[in-house]
C-alpha cells in the first residue's frame, strides 16, 4: 500500500527558552547545519550558542506565535489536511526537527497499512541542511524501525512549471493592491562551503557568476544555482522588469563565508539608492515561520524603514494555498498511479 510522507523543518514546543533550548540543540547539532567535526560542534553549540540564544530565540518566537501553535506546524498541518482529501492515499506529517518526528510519521503511515511511502521534503530547493538531511534521517529512521517499508523521494521541486505557476500566482496575489518600486526575493542563507561539498565534480562551483550559466550534474544539488534558477522563471512568468527583481540571503551566522549579498545588507542599500516601496518573498520556505514571520515581516520592515525605506509589503508563503495543494496532489497521485516521479532531477 502506498503512502506519502511529508516533512518540514519543525519547531519548538512553545515560544519557551525551556522548549527552545532541546530544540536549537537539536538543529544545530545536525552535523549537515554545523558541518564541523562532532567535538567540535560540541564546543560551539552546548559551550557557547546554547548558553545564550535560547532565551533570544524564544522572544523571537513569541512575537510570532499563534494561539493555535507554532505557525510553521499550523500551516504545514492545514496543507496536510487538505492534500488528504485530494488523494487516496494515507499521507502523514513530520519534522526533521522537534517532537513531531519523522520516526512517528512513519509508524503512523505503518498503522495504516503503508508499505511503499513517497518521501516529500518540503524544501523547493537542494541544501544539506535542508533537503538533504531531511533525506538522510527519514532513511536512517526507515532503516532502523521500518525495514520492511520502501522510500522513494521527491527531487527538488524549484523550477517545476507546476511550483513556478503556483509560485507566481501567490506573488501575484500578493502584490494586487501594493505598488512596488522593486521585488526582493529572499533566500533563507547557506555557508559558501556547502555549496563546495554538495558539488559532485568537486570543480564546478565558484560562486563567481560563471558557473552557474554552465550546465553541469552539479546544478542538481547547487542551492545557489537552483535560488537564482526560481528568481528567473518568476521573473519570466509575471514579466517582471530585470531593474526591479533581486535576490538575496538571510539567516547566517557569524564566523563564515556566507552566500551574498545579505539580506539585511539589501534592505539598507536598497533604501539608499532611493527605493521606497519594496516587497519581499521567501521562496526558501513553502509555510511561513520564523524566518519569514520574524526575520523579514518584522525585523525586514524595521531595518528598510530605518534606512529611508516608506513602504513595505512581505509576501506571505504558499502555506496551505488551495493551488499549491492542488500541484502536490497532481504530483503524489501521478506518483501512485504510474509508480514515476513527476517531478524528476533537471540539468
Amino acid at each position: 500500500m502506498k503512502g506519502v510522507l511529508l516533512v518540514n523543518l519543525g519547531s519548538p514546543d512553545s515560544p519557551t527558552a525551556k522548549d527552545v533550548k532541546p530544540y536549537l540543540d537539536e538543529f544545530l547539532m545536525d552535523e549537515r547545519v554545523i558541518d564541523a567535526p562532532k567535538w567540535l560542534r560540541n564546543i560551539l553549540v552546548r559551550g557557547i550558542i546554547l548558553q545564550t540564544r535560547p532565551k533570544k530565540s524564544a522572544k523571537a518566537y513569541a512575537k510570532i506565535w499563534w494561539d493555535e501553535g507554532s505557525p510553521l506546524i499550523i500551516l504545514s498541518e492545514k496543507f496536510t489536511e487538505k492534500l488528504r482529501k485530494q488523494t487516496q492515499m494515507p499521507v502523514a506529517l513530520g519534522m526533521r526537527y522537534g517532537s513531531m518526528s519523522i520516526k512517528g510519521a512513519l509508524a503512523e503511515l505503518r498503522e495504516k497499512g503503508v508499505d511503499d511511502v513517497l518521501l516529500v521534503p518540503l524544501y523547493p530547493h537542494y541544501a544539506m541542511s535542508s533537503y538533504e538531511t531531511v533525506v538522510v534521517k527519514t532513511l536512517e529512521e526507515q532503516q532502523k524501525h521500518f525495514p520492511e517499508m520502501k522510500v522513494t523521494t521527491m527531487p527538488a521541486f524549484y523550477k517545476h512549471p507546476d511550483y513556478i505557476r503556483a509560485l507566481s500566482e501567490s506573488i501575484k496575489e500578493g502584490l494586487k493592491d501594493f505598488e512596488y518600486d522593486h521585488i526582493l526575493f529572499s533566500y533563507h542563507g547557506i555557508p559558501e562551503r556547502h555549496i563546495r561539498k554538495s558539488d559532485p565534480t568537486k570543480f564546478h562551483c565558484k560562486m563567481d557568476d560563471t558557473c552557474c550559466s554552465v550546465n553541469s550534474v552539479a546544478h542538481n544539488t547547487c542551492y545557489r544555482h537552483q535560488v537564482y534558477d526560481t528568481t528567473e522563471l518568476v521573473k519570466a512568468y509575471l514579466g517582471l522588469p530585470d531593474e526591479q527583481v533581486s535576490s538575496s540571503f538571510q539567516s547566517r551566522l557569524a564566523g563564515d563565508p556566507w552566500l551574498k549579498p545579505y539580506t539585511d545588507y539589501e534592505f539598507e542599500r536598497l533604501a539608499k539608492e532611493g527605493v521606497k516601496r519594496l516587497a519581499v518573498i521567501t521562496p526558501a520556505f513553502v509555510s511561513d515561520c520564523l524566518e519569514t514571520l520574524e526575520e523579514i515581516a518584522i525585523e525586514g520592515k524595521e531595518e528598510f524603514e530605518e534606512a529611508g525605506g516608506e513602504h513595505y509589503k512581505h509576501i506571505p508563503c504558499l502555506n496551505d494555498n488551495d493551488d499549491w495543494v492542488a500541484v502536490m496532489a497532481k504530483w503524489v497521485n501521478h506518483w501512485e498511479r504510474s509508480g514515476k516521479l513527476d517531478v524528476v532531477p533537471v540539468d
